[in-house]
């Protein structure tokens, strides 16, 4: 996919490649409740975050998506949140989007600045059409975000899945590339 990593910034911002060093803080991140609530992953021990770093290392080698580990430009060895992507079709050019980001960063419009920045990223250099993002019902933060980007929602499947023993709605939202 890549003959070298690409290393995307913006004002703030470094969005790096998510490396073993940083599966403390995927485990902080996908353990908080604030952060697993609308989430589709979690983990309850730091070995158990080991999938999650082995599922951004498949994306890449598989050629089915890239997460970045975002990051201030003046400290980028400390991991803030991850954006990128999931479920990569190249016959149909379309992906999934995906983001999360550490309660104490939270409001800060950090992701308002990274996620412009992949979606640019995948729509230039990835020759993908179509960005799909799935949010469950409720996670008002990531509809505001994807209504800001301009994404188009396109339906809600009810009780399409159970997390915690619950069903929950997911929305579906879509972005295309108009150039």
């Amino acid at each position: 996919m890549f003959n070298q990593f690409p290393e995307l910034t913006t004002k703030r911002l470094l969005l790096r490649k998510i490396i073993p060093a940083d599966q403390q803080v995927v485990f902080k991140g996908l353990s908080d409740p604030l952060v697993i609530k609308y989430y589709g992953v979690s983990y309850h021990s730091f070995d158990g975050a080991t999938a999650q770093m082995k599922f951004y290392d498949d994306l890449l080698k598989d050629e089915k998506g890239i997460w970045w580990a975002v990051c201030f430009k003046d400290n980028s060895a400390e991991m803030i949140g991850a954006c990128g992507f999931n479920y990569r079709n190249h016959q149909h050019k379309k992906m999934e989007i995906g983001y999360w980001l550490l309660p104490a960063y939270f409001g800060r419009g950090i992701m308002t600045e990274a996620v412009p920045v992949i979606i640019s990223h995948a729509f230039t250099e990835m020759d993908v059409h179509r960005i799909e993002a799935v949010v469950e019902e409720g996670n008002d933060d990531s509809t505001r975000l994807l209504k800001k980007l301009n994404f188009n929602y396109e339906g809600t499947l009810v009780d399409s899945e159970i997390k915690n023993g619950q069903f929950i709605s997911l929305q579906y939202w879509a972005l295309l590339n108009q150039k």
